[in-house]
């Protein structure tokens, strides 16, 4: 049986809390908060509820390729973190926090550098952080290693079965 850690809304909300302290610490405001979706949609509205910074929603299905389609992305904020095409300006791009519930083997962020770079504007937060993940992040709400204590980890909109 696989051991699983779960979270409360308390613990939620603190990391939220976290993260929105560790921005401005480095002085640093996203014009617009994006959530991954399904887990990020979450905490990114909370921090944009702690902020009233405008929130998004970013669909990256890497996990769930239920029809072996391949990754599927619905990327629209290239433009806003890259600048318009034909632009020799950078007056147009945008500060944009990307939110994840959890950067476990850091896939999703991965696949995000992978398609568009990582400019400065463009910045990632997640609740929990697995260090062994591979990809950083640049605020975070928890750090873990599951390579020393490998856990399930269950966040309070995914525990359903109590």
């Amino acid at each position: 049986m696989i051991k699983k850690h779960y979270y409360s809304w308390q613990d939620v909300e603190k990391m939220c809390v976290s993260i929105v302290n560790q921005m401005y610490k480095d002085n640093w405001r996203p014009d617009y908060i994006v959530g991954i979706t399904r887990g990020g949609n979450v905490p990114a509205t909370i921090i944009s509820n702690i902020t009233g910074i405008r929130c998004e929603a970013l669909k990256i299905s890497l996990r769930d390729d239920r029809d072996n389609m391949g990754p599927e992305s619905n990327c629209w904020m290239a433009e806003d973190a890259f600048g318009y095409p034909n632009s020799d300006t950078n007056n147009n791009k945008k500060n944009i926090l990307i939110v994840d519930d959890i950067n476990d083997t850091g896939a999703t962020f991965k696949y995000i550098e992978e398609k568009f770079g990582r400019p400065e504007r463009l910045k990632f937060a997640a609740l929990v952080d697995n260090t062994p993940s591979g990809i950083r992040v640049d605020f975070k709400g928890y750090t873990i290693d599951k390579s020393k204590d490998p856990a399930w980890i269950v966040f309070p909109w995914e525990d359903w079965e109590k």
